[in-house]
């Protein structure tokens, strides 16, 4: 990766007075980017659920229609 320097060579920027001023009414060069500067940022996508919740959850689901379902037994015999 090559570095890339971020400041405006000002022999070669128009606008710019000697010593780099900026003369009135005369908008400064843009600052350029650098993609590798800064830290990386973690992946933050969403990946959906994982197994143990949905087993959890289907596992609780199951006990309790088995839980009415014995209670609607008991009161039809």
């Amino acid at each position: 990766m090559t570095h890339v320097n971020p400041d405006p060579e000002p022999e070669r920027t128009s606008g710019l007075e000697p010593g780099g001023g900026v003369p009135p009414g005369e908008t400064p060069p843009a600052e350029s980017s650098l993609p590798e500067a800064g830290p990386r940022q973690p992946d933050t996508r969403q990946r959906g659920w994982g197994k143990a919740p949905l087993t959890l959850i289907l596992a609780l689901v199951i006990l309790i229609a088995a839980f009415f379902l014995v209670y609607a037994l008991i009161l039809i015999l």
